[in-house]
């Protein structure tokens, strides 16, 4: 058998995977009793401080045919966010932070999606934060779609992981001491709220 080249190969392996989801069609809603937003830096290169969001939003329109149709979306309430340290937070919420005064939400909206294999994706989407628009990726992963056992209802599993530079948004201060870049991590559930399969 004739072997391909092994730049075809790679090319092969490089293409976006098509992969249905075994899960309906339709709008999926946030479990906020099973949902979590992290984020995580280098603080002076003692520690990696891990702050979290306590109120927001998930939506995920599924296409569970063609992913690639999906849409997906995240709203935070920026003043909920919480690094467990009160002082920390009054920061956090302030003007040299989040000025969650003048700028009370974040938005994340999917912009592409692109499946990676039966289980993983890439997210494309625009980032708003204190009224800056940037485009972020998010690798996503599909932990699990099935019949929640005490919702009743199909809901799906998803996390997601990503990576920016906060000094995009306004956020720079302290930089370089506290790193510029920092880690994004989502785990959440979504339950299904409206079933469109045909």
């Amino acid at each position: 058998m004739r072997r391909l080249p092994s730049c075809v190969l790679l090319l092969v392996l490089a293409l976006p995977v098509a992969a249905a989801i075994n899960a309906p069609s339709g709008n999926y809603g946030l479990d906020k009793t099973h949902a979590y937003i992290t984020v995580t830096y280098s603080h002076l290169g003692f520690s990696n401080p891990h702050l979290g969001f306590n109120d927001f939003d998930v939506k995920l329109a599924l296409d569970a045919n063609e992913p690639q149709n999906s849409s997906f979306a995240v709203t935070i309430d920026a003043a909920s966010v919480d690094s467990r340290v009160a002082e920390f937070d009054e920061h956090l919420v302030g003007e040299r932070f989040f000025d969650v005064a003048n700028h009370p939400k974040i938005v994340f909206t999917s912009t592409a999606i692109t499946m990676t294999s039966d289980a993983t994706a890439t997210i494309v989407g625009d980032l708003t934060i204190k009224g800056i628009t940037k485009p972020v990726t998010l690798e996503a992963t599909l932990n699990k779609a099935a019949m929640h056992p005490m919702l009743k209802r199909p809901t799906l599993g998803v996390s997601a992981v990503g990576e920016l530079r906060r000094s995009d948004w306004d956020l720079g201060y302290a930089v370089p001491m506290v790193t510029d870049e920092v880690q994004l991590y989502l785990s959440v559930e979504l339950p299904l709220l409206d079933d469109v399969s045909p």
